[in-house]
């Protein structure tokens, strides 16, 4: 075989070998589906951190976290397992909400209880995890969702009168806005422009040491409803071709 040829040949072998290696690498990189979920789990873990420690405030401020969370990636385990979904949202998580309410919370079964919800929550990971993807419209659902939990979780802040909680809150969505705002805006330009604005204002209205909570509440409800006009386009299209 002539050098030149000999050479080419090699080339061609490496080339393929190296597409073969990422190709390989690729196909175990976990999809956003699962990374997305996996991301929720810490709260759990921190709640029963807390009511290990007794500390019933604590593990209060982490399963509203894990509420927030979820809210985000619910979308997922609601497709993919029904049963799954009504026995995390309907069962396990409204027992734990309504324990954690309760003025002198029973902190044995109630630790008891979320280590059986933790316990669940693995499962419908593995349970997703081999599945093959759902198509691409739900991967923008949840990162819609996830970004959206940031800004839901304002309106009760401003109603116990947690104003800085409200603030980072907001903060947060606002940092994380950028990650999905192409999204909005290819959907609706109107509403894009009308969201930035209606952050700009939400912003402002929150400096305050004592921000308007009315005027807050209504500008935060706007904008959220102009965002969920666009989720719900979204939605509607994952729906048609799942």
């Amino acid at each position: 075989m002539p050098q030149k040829i000999r050479q080419i040949s090699f080339a061609i072998v490496a080339a393929l070998a190296l597409a073969c290696t990422r190709g390989q690498a690729f196909g175990q990189a976990e999809r956003f589906e699962v990374t997305s979920i996996k991301a929720v789990r810490p709260t759990l873990v921190n709640t029963i951190a807390a009511l290990q420690a007794g500390d019933v405030a604590r593990a209060k401020a982490a399963f509203e976290a894990y509420d927030s969370a979820w809210n985000g990636i619910e979308v997922y385990v609601n497709v993919r397992s029904k049963p799954m979904y009504e026995t995390l949202e309907h069962e396990f998580q409204a027992r734990i909400t309504k324990a954690l309410d309760a003025s002198n919370p029973n902190v044995a079964p109630l630790l008891a209880d979320v280590q059986a919800m933790l316990v669940k929550f693995d499962e419908t990971v593995a349970l997703i995890a081999p599945m093959p993807p759902l198509n691409s419209f739900y991967d923008e659902v949840a990162r819609l969702r996830i970004v959206r939990a940031h800004l839901r979780e304002v309106p009760p802040a401003l109603k116990v009168g947690n104003f800085a909680k409200a603030r980072k809150s907001f903060q947060t969505f606002d940092d994380t806005w950028d990650s999905i705002e192409d999204l909005i805006k290819a959907r609706n330009a109107d509403s894009y422009v009308a969201i930035e604005k209606g952050m700009i204002d939400i912003e402002k209205a929150l400096k305050p040491d004592k921000p308007d909570v009315a005027q807050v509440t209504a500008m935060v409800n706007e904008v959220m409803r102009l965002y969920n006009e666009v989720l719900a386009e979204i939605v509607k299209d994952a729906r048609a071709r799942q």
